[in-house]
């Protein structure tokens, strides 16, 4: 449907794309990837038309539709958000328009000869969902994370972040037949995410896309292109299999490279040795030109790192933090009502939940950055935090260079390491000298978690700690997360983050946080699959909002069975796991097993004696079927 030749981009004497060639399949669903100033915005700019090349041709199918969302910069207003969405099927819109005046004119004449007219335009209406309109725009809006109260607002009262969505609602309304999306869920939380994922999955049409959340580019996308050095490489796969196979590339490249350097040192130090030997002159010729004919191999560079360990944290009791029956409100808007939280030392607790939930209301009472309108905070013993805000990278002083911003909030004993430290960030010769008014939001960001390892901490409280990073530099952070020995409570909208590191989560909404045990994907399983006992918890939470408020005993009774039921259900988790840990220890050994036998099998001597022969091919037969009764144990428990 679409296709690259030759296409050449500068800016100004950048290089940013030679000569690539590239061909876009009507299905395709293509996520790109690449360092940050590789070129991936641009690549999708020039696929929309909203830039030219400098070279070469872009072919287009007959028929192809685009559809493009940018990072960032778009603004709707003068019309309601439900208004303004639906203006996206403008020919749908019309069509209905048409239908309607044909209806007014049959029936003040019904002789009239528009019945023919009349029956072709509600067919074609028909056929396109005309008449789920509304239903499908107001479906696509709660996906997104808009309430039904929303619809009626004006555009402009919406923030950036929400003005993005609105334009990614009216992208996928319109179902352009080639999708191309800048980083679409940077402004998008958790349920949000999870939606839109389920929605590409099902995208009937080809979509190329950037992102810097793992877990989205490995459940949407079925190809990576990588973009380096101005030129494409695709890989199959999502993008847990492109950092596979491109790490296995790049060994076969390094090992290609070095054959061909021994060849290429080989073939010069000849040409220097008989260079002036008149009897050898042709046979220097012939090598002079087998020197230019090597076509020399070039390596991608080895990607810089965020490589660092959080401080060894001094050591606190069972108990790190924990709320009591704390509310918090904002005016009228009662945002927390009371919530029991525990935070024991050890965990790292992840706050999920829609955006405007509660979740930074709720990270700033446990900073204590706020104080509660009613119940308490309570700090563990030898509590020793650390707290970064959602706009950490706000706070750091625009008059300073790097370096002096970092050296500000130094303790003296600090003050060796500071480089190291700025080093292990990125920021490394000329880069320390850099005034922090010109920083990128990442570096900005980077700056503000290098500051967190200023002073040793037993509980990081970290609000939306990617915010800007790429997915190398999330990684790392992950990694050193990982190792860090204190406790964390997080928000965060990336996935992939959440679920390698929460062992809990806290589900914030409607005033309330409930507990669950695991990551996100344990959370939504246990959502999932909370069945009766769902549906006994929300008949109980609201018996609780019918109660009358003069009533306690109600409230106490209905808390404790919501409780139970939840308790019920954890615990049935958990023995489903070690069953399902035990089955899999289980295969595992007869498989090693097996593994040996068939070893031994493979000898030709063991032919020789045939009571042994028998005994060995008895046990393979028996392992063979103790394994089949096990695999279907394993399947059972997994359903």
């Amino acid at each position: 449907m679409l296709q690259l030749k030759n296409i050449d981009k500068y800016f100004a004497d950048r290089k940013i794309f030679s000569a690539i060639d590239w061909h876009i399949r009507p299905t395709d669903r293509i996520g790109l990837c690449g360092e940050n100033g590789a070129g991936k915005s641009t690549l999708l700019k020039l696929l929309a038309g909203l830039v030219e090349s400098d070279g070469g041709t872009l072919q287009v199918a007959k028929g192809t539709t685009f559809g493009y969302l940018p990072q960032d910069g778009l603004v709707h207003r003068g019309q309601s958000l439900f208004i303004e969405t639906q203006s996206a099927l403008a020919e749908l819109q019309q069509m209905e328009r048409e239908l309607r005046q044909l209806e007014s004119v049959i029936s003040d004449n019904p002789e009239a000869f528009e019945l023919e007219r009349y029956a072709e335009v509600q067919q074609l209406f028909e056929q396109r969902g005309g008449y789920q309109m509304e239903s499908e725009v107001g479906r696509v809006l709660h996906g997104l994370g808009f309430s039904a109260e929303d619809f009626d607002k004006p555009c402009e009262t919406f923030s950036g972040g929400w003005q993005m969505r609105i334009a990614l609602a009216k992208l996928l309304l319109q179902r352009p037949n080639l999708l191309l999306l800048d980083e679409p869920t940077n402004h998008l939380d958790l349920p949000a995410r999870d939606w839109l994922e389920d929605y590409l999955l099902n995208y009937p049409y080809a979509m190329v896309l950037v992102s810097h959340d793992r877990f989205f580019l490995d459940k949407v996308v079925t190809r990576i292109v990588e973009i380096w050095n101005g030129n494409l490489t695709a890989y199959p796969g999502n993008y847990s299999r492109y950092i596979q196979v491109r790490d296995e590339r790049i060994l076969a490249l390094k090992a290609a490279k070095q054959q061909q350097d021994e060849e290429i040192a080989r073939i010069e130090g000849f040409i220097s040795r008989f260079r002036y030997q008149a009897n050898k002159a042709s046979q220097v010729q012939s090598r002079v030109k087998q020197l230019e004919k090597i076509e020399r191999i070039s390596l991608p560079p080895q990607r810089k790192k965020i490589a660092f360990t959080f401080p060894a944290p001094p050591k606190g009791g069972r108990l790190a933090i924990s709320l009591n029956r704390a509310s918090q409100h904002y005016g009228d808007l009662k945002v927390l009502q009371h919530v029991d939280v525990q935070v024991e030392q050890g965990e790292r607790v992840a706050l999920v939940g829609p955006n405007g939930a509660g979740k930074s209301t709720l990270i700033r009472l446990l900073a204590g950055v706020e104080a509660p309108v009613a119940g308490e905070r309570v700090e563990g013993h030898n509590l020793l935090q650390a707290y970064f805000a959602q706009n950490q990278a706000d706070e750091l002083n625009s008059a300073r260079d790097v370096y002096a911003e970092i050296m500000a909030d130094s303790p003296i004993a600090m003050v060796p390491r500071l480089r190291n430290i700025l080093g292990a960030f990125l920021f490394s010769g000329d880069d320390i000298e850099k005034s922090v008014k010109v920083l990128s939001g990442g570096e900005r960001n980077r700056l503000a978690l290098a500051k967190l390892l200023l002073r040793p901490a037993n509980l990081l409280l970290l609000d939306e700690p990617t915010n800007h990073l790429d997915l190398q530099s999330k990684q790392i952070l992950l990694d050193s997360l990982k190792k860090y020995q204190g406790t964390i409570v997080f928000v965060s909208h990336d996935r992939y983050f959440v679920d390698a590191l929460a062992t809990r989560v806290l589900e914030v909404g409607a005033g309330k946080v409930i507990s669950y045990l695991g990551n996100y994907e344990d959370f939504l399983r246990a959502k999932q699959s909370l069945g009766d006992a769902s549906h006994s918890i929300n008949r109980v939470e609201q018996s609780i909002g019918n109660a009358p408020k003069d009533d306690p005993s109600i409230d106490k009774k209905d808390r404790i069975q919501a409780h139970s039921a939840r308790k019920e259900q954890q615990r049935n988790e958990q023995k489903q796991q070690r069953a399902l840990s035990m089955v899999e220890s289980k295969i595992e050994t007869k498989e090693e097993k097996l593994a040996k036998l068939e070893q031994q099998m493979a000898e030709p001597e063991i032919y020789q004696d045939q009571e042994q022969w028998r005994q060995i091919s008895a046990d393979h037969a028996s392992l063979k079927e103790k394994l089949a009764d096990l695999y279907l144990q394993w399947e059972q428990l997994q359903d």
